[in-house]
């Protein structure tokens, strides 16, 4: 990266940073241009360089999440989609520290983020987000274990609003109580036979 490129980048961070945490104090819909860019210390063409509306901005800062939150987990994606595929079905149980613990040291290393999430959930599509792992972790399971799609869409449902009640639960809180606690509930609640 060139030190215009790197300049550009920077710039773009730093209006990233003044949205969530304007998103985190009001709605979005009464968030300016010029508010942004005050808190973010740039002028209103270095905006309109970057972004044409607020909304692009906010598709930015919701790709930049997923990206984060995607590079906790240090697993080669293709290997993880074909160990799906092909490993024993007793391992096909995403519910364990090996999964959770990279996901929840994300949230906790970046509250104000899924502060905001929680708070503004349509805005920021943190469920549809999430659903989008449907096609590559979810429909394989169920597949191999010849759950129909229907029954497999109501279990994606239940799965990820219970464990999205627990962390926003744990957000509200402030994220004070340990990693390995919030594991354990979740683990406990999805597969209490354990």
């Amino acid at each position: 990266m060139n030190k215009s490129e790197s300049k550009y980048f920077n710039t773009a961070l730093l209006m990233n940073q003044a949205f969530i945490e304007l998103l985190n104090k009001k709605d979005f819909e009464f968030i300016t241009v010029k508010e942004i860019c005050e808190k973010a210390g740039v002028n209103r063409s270095t905006f309109y360089l970057h972004y044409e509306t607020i909304n692009d901005l906010l598709e930015e800062c919701l790709e930049n999440m997923t990206q984060r939150f995607i590079s906790y987990f240090k697993k080669n994606t293709k290997e993880f989609i074909e160990k799906i595929r092909t490993c024993p079905d007793d391992e096909l149980i995403l519910i364990t520290p090996e999964y959770l613990t990279p996901y929840l040291k994300y949230i906790k290393e970046n509250k104000i983020i899924h502060q905001v999430a929680v708070k503004k959930s349509l805005i920021m599509n943190s469920i549809e987000r999430f659903n989008s792992l449907n096609k590559y972790i979810f429909q394989p399971i169920f597949k191999r274990f010849k759950i129909d799609e229907k029954t497999g869409n109501y279990m994606i449902v239940y799965y990820l609003n219970g464990i999205t009640a627990v962390i926003n639960e744990w957000i509200k809180n402030d994220c004070k109580d340990e990693i390995d606690f919030i594991e354990k509930i979740i683990i406990n609640c999805v597969r209490p036979y354990l």
